[in-house]
């Protein structure tokens, strides 16, 4: 009987040990892809304020069409100036709402 327990407890003691040696293995994978997440996110974010700068630039590009003549570009530079003066409208507008 006493055979029996130590050979129990033997067994018991195993699948601990590889249980533990397990979770250690799995909480190395976890730290490491938890830093390769933070990589991704950075890059991510990285990317996206890239091209965001680039749509920027590309709006730029089209203005810069537009206002040196380029005809495809025409609607887009009347539409600009157009906003441009309702913005100024509304800008006039609230100046004498406020009695200035």
């Amino acid at each position: 009987m006493l055979s029996e327990l130590e050979s129990n407890f033997s067994v018991l003691e195993k699948r601990i040990l590889n249980l533990h040696k397990k979770f250690k293995n799995l909480s190395e994978k976890c730290a490491e892809q938890s830093e390769e997440l933070e990589k991704l996110k950075n890059e991510n974010a990285e990317e996206k304020r890239k091209n965001q700068i680039l749509v920027e630039e590309n709006k730029e590009l089209k203005l810069y069409s537009a206002i040196s003549g380029n005809a495809e570009h025409n609607r887009l530079m009347k539409n600009h100036i157009n906003r441009l003066v309702k913005e100024i409208d509304m800008c006039i507008s609230e100046l004498q709402n406020s009695g200035l």
